[in-house]
């Protein structure tokens, strides 16, 4: 009998480590529950305990992304020096790896939340990992390292730029051998522009 790749009231983790292994491999056209149950070991009926639809599921799969982005930046926070350039370059730097590794992930966390059926947790885990920007700008502003503005509006070139390359990344239409110095470039053109104005 194949052994069950959960432990006894992990179904939901199982199912959720499974169905991102789909979305990875596959893409999410091919996810189904039922699939889902049998590589799980479990009963086609299983899943339904957690995921009533495969869209449940897949919002839960995007809510997961969005925690674990938020929990690597604040992270990655933590551990940075205390100028702007120092902890944007930390946080850039995290996005940008996150991204590379989990492309699939990324692009189904954007994906639904656009959507109009998309739910509060999912809208909720979106704006957690938008505060983290929009928080660090206006730390910025306070320290007088980022010039004067509205900071969602501030924010929102960073997130263009960090996905614009993400995606050009991801095209390959930046080369390999160009992607780090593709990196070091876009968040020195980030920091430039937040740059306090210089009056004469």
């Amino acid at each position: 009998m194949k052994a069950r790749p959960y432990h006894h009231g992990d179904l939901r983790a199982a199912l959720l480590t499974l169905a991102e292994d789909t979305l990875r491999a596959r893409g999410p056209a091919e996810l189904s529950l039922r699939e889902l149950a049998r590589e799980a070991g479990v009963s086609p009926a299983a899943p339904s305990r957690h995921f009533r639809t495969k869209q449940v599921l897949l919002d839960a799969l995007a809510v997961e992304g969005f925690q674990r982005l938020t929990a690597a930046m604040e992270t990655s926070l933590d551990r940075a020096g205390e100028t702007f350039g120092q902890r944007l370059t930390a946080l850039a730097r995290t996005y940008l790896g996150f991204a590379a590794a989990n492309g699939a992930l990324l692009d189904l966390m954007y994906g639904r939340k656009h959507e109009p059926d998309a739910g509060a947790e999912l809208l909720a885990a979106m704006h957690r990992l938008k505060d983290l920007a929009t928080d660090l700008i206006a730390d910025g502003q306070r320290r007088g390292e980022v010039r004067d503005g509205e900071v969602d509006l501030l924010s929102l070139p960073l997130f263009v730029a960090l996905q614009g390359l993400t995606q050009l990344t991801a095209s390959g239409g930046l080369p390999a051998d160009q992607i780090e110095a593709g990196v070091d470039e876009t968040i020195a053109f980030i920091l430039r522009g937040y740059a306090p104005d210089v009056t004469p």
